[in-house]
């Protein structure tokens, strides 16, 4: 089956986990009704409107741009690295985000003012606000050390560091926290697409698109980082400008999903390796796309299966990420061809 081919059915599928996710939940609705909805012609049900646009479609964005997001920074990730275990929590940025919510949840709490009884007035915002400044410190961080450090390893060395030290600072502030700040915090960073709203979506679309097209834009620095620096340098690409570029869309594109999905664990990992061995190719001009249907495919699938369908129930999203994709990848990386192995 040639490319063009392939990407046209990894898109079907996509469609189909569209219709799915909208269709699918503790209130099935049938496709043709989520159709009429979405064309506005109203659901045959009292109530089937508002869940499809009030809840499942703004949910279904943000699994599928999320997925996407985590996909595409962690393909490049694991070019910049040469390690097909690298993801977009190796920066520490995920880790930042989750110490920025930490501080506003448990940190407040700890030190007398309780968060919680604001968290009707400052909500998911106040959460994705802590969230992006905490990112932002951490990517400054590790930017900081990219200019000045000439190895690669080092900054991937200062990036897990960091990360250290944010889970420590947490694990502190836990301790001094109350049980209901905590079971606020622990819910937080079970990760998840739910509760995201359109306001919301006006921001973290267009951020994840733009961190879309910075990584599209650097396809030829990433194939030639492949075989190494030297050869890179050879073509006239300077190596220290595209690795500090590559780092800072990877941690964008990996920090906004986590200020408004929390931490998401696996998908980076998992997606690129699919999308290898699915397109064949290790270029990232077809890796691309791949990861982006995929990954956004992946994501409605998971948070689907989290969702309990026909159930009141949900399971947190990253047990279910992990406990789908592991053996999937532990499958195709058993099976891939040698020359296409990252």
């Amino acid at each position: 089956m040639t490319r063009a081919r392939l990407l046209l059915l990894l898109g079907g599928v996509l469609l189909v986990a569209v219709v799915a996710a909208v269709a699918i939940g503790s209130v099935a609705i049938p496709p043709l009704d989520v159709a009429r909805i979405v064309a506005g012609a109203g659901g045959r049900k009292p109530g089937w409107e508002a869940i499809v646009w009030s809840v499942r479609l703004p949910r279904t964005v943000t699994a599928s741009t999320a997925g996407a997001a985590l996909g595409l920074a962690g393909l490049e990730m694991q070019t910049l690295f040469r390690n097909p275990l690298a993801d977009p929590s190796i920066l520490g940025v995920t880790a930042g985000a989750s110490l920025g919510v930490a501080v506003l949840v448990l940190g407040a709490n700890a030190t007398g003012f309780s968060f919680l009884q604001h968290i009707g007035r400052v909500g998911n915002l106040g959460l994705a606000g802590a969230g992006a400044l905490g990112a932002a410190l951490v990517l400054s961080l590790v930017l900081f050390a990219a200019r000045r450090i000439p190895g690669r390893v080092t900054v991937l060395i200062i990036g897990v560091m960091v990360g250290y030290v944010a889970a420590a600072i947490v694990s502190v502030l836990t301790h001094f926290s109350s049980l209901e700040a905590i079971r606020h915090f622990q819910a937080w960073s079970e990760g998840g697409f739910r509760g995201t709203t359109w306001n919301q979506l006006r921001v973290m679309v267009p951020v994840l698109a733009f961190g879309g097209l910075g990584v599209a834009a650097l396809v030829k620095p990433l194939d030639a980082l492949l075989l190494g620096d030297r050869y890179a340098a050879s073509l006239g690409i300077d190596v220290r400008r595209a690795r500090l570029l590559i780092i800072a869309t990877s941690a964008l594109l990996a920090g906004a999903v986590t200020v408004f999905c929390g931490p998401i664990a696996f998908l980076g990992i998992a997606v690129p390796h699919v999308a290898r061995t699915v397109m064949g190719d290790a270029r990232h001009n077809v890796l691309l796309p791949a990861v982006v249907l995929i990954g956004a495919s992946v994501a409605l699938v998971c948070d689907i299966l989290a969702q309990l369908p026909g159930s009141d129930r949900t399971l947190p999203l990253n047990g279910v990420t992990a406990l789908v994709g592991a053996p999937i990848v532990i499958s195709l990386l058993i099976r891939r061809r040698p020359e296409i192995a990252a």
